[in-house]
């Protein structure tokens, strides 16, 4: 994202963060002095406030978001996805930020896991700032998708670590089905969201699925090893489908191809007012779902994969003709 920002000649981008070593590590691999650097928590509402002092946009990415980590310590989960956006948000309004993007995941679609109870509950308190400040200088809208592929802590690396390490990949269970997209897809995402969102908006990126067996499978036949996987079982909180839009939300969700845009619910406490109405449309919709999404083959996910810069260069230390 800051790549990207700084190819559109943004003034000065401020990362914020509570990892020093990663920060100095990208100071190192930018080396471009409009990108300045803040130590802080998305816990401590002061550091927000210093971070976020004179700033037009705020992308908020800050989460703890490994499932089964967030199983056994779900009020750390708390902490920083729900109250920490919370402050982030308060930030932004005390400082007069135009507009705050906050990052969701498909886990927050009907949850199963303390990840994605956060999550949605971190949706909610940015609808709610939409609905309860209707005159705000402050516009803070979400994005949601399902798995970026070649993130921190995604599955894609840790399978070539496995392969480098002469292992089988492991896999919690092979007939999972998890939305696939890229970087710079989710990233156009959030450059959109803060181009047009609008109060409360969630803009949901749409995007191809797979079977975890077959991801893994094509990441072995890209680096020409047997498709031999080690499946390990179901870990804790995990689902077998993964849902991105409900039937509810896409009821009244505006379609734009490559994306969905929902828009926040305006009603106020006054139900009495709707008591006779309802929304016929929801019960006509289906979910978006991983499991009725475009579902891609070995193949079509290899395909993918060598759109991947990570993909290529791994690939290129292998064999130089492979990666090209």
């Amino acid at each position: 994202m800051v790549r990207r920002l700084l190819d559109q000649d943004a003034h000065e981008i401020r990362v914020f963060s509570r990892d020093e070593a990663k920060q100095d590590a990208m100071r190192h691999r930018l080396g471009d002095d409009r990108v300045r650097y803040y130590l802080g928590d998305v816990r401590d509402v002061d550091s927000l406030l210093r971070a976020s002092r004179d700033v037009d946009h705020v992308f908020h990415a800050a989460a703890l978001k490994q499932v089964p980590s967030c199983e056994f310590f779900p009020l750390e989960a708390v902490r920083t996805n729900v109250l920490g956006s919370a402050n982030v948000i308060e930030a932004a309004e005390r400082n007069g930020v135009r507009s705050v993007v906050v990052l969701s995941t498909d886990k927050a679609v009907y949850p199963v896991n303390a990840m994605g109870i956060s999550k949605a509950l971190m949706e909610k308190v940015a609808q709610a700032h939409a609905r309860n400040n209707p005159r705000s200088r402050t516009s803070v809208s979400c994005v949601r998708y399902g798995n970026v592929m070649y993130s921190r802590g995604s599955v894609i690396p840790l399978f070539l670590e496995q392969i480098k390490a002469g292992r089988a990949p492991t896999v919690t269970e092979p007939t999972m089905t998890r939305f696939l997209m890229s970087l710079a897809d989710s990233a156009q995402l959030v450059e959109h969201a803060f181009a047009h969102g609008r109060p409360g908006d969630v803009f949901i990126r749409k995007a191809p699925a797979c079977t975890i067996g077959d991801l893994a499978e094509a990441v072995c036949r890209l680096f020409d090893v047997p498709p031999k996987l080690d499946v390990i079982g179901v870990r804790h909180g995990e689902k077998q489908h993964e849902t991105l839009a409900s039937r509810e939300e896409l009821a009244h969700a505006d379609d734009f191809g490559d994306f969905f845009r929902v828009p926040v619910d305006a009603r106020d406490l006054n139900y009495s007012l709707y008591v006779s109405e309802g929304d016929p449309g929801a019960a006509l919709m289906a979910d978006f779902t991983s499991a009725n999404a475009f579902r891609l083959d070995v193949p079509q996910i290899m395909e993918l994969l060598m759109t991947l810069p990570e993909i290529r260069a791994e690939l290129a230390l292998r064999d130089p003709v492979l990666a090209c």
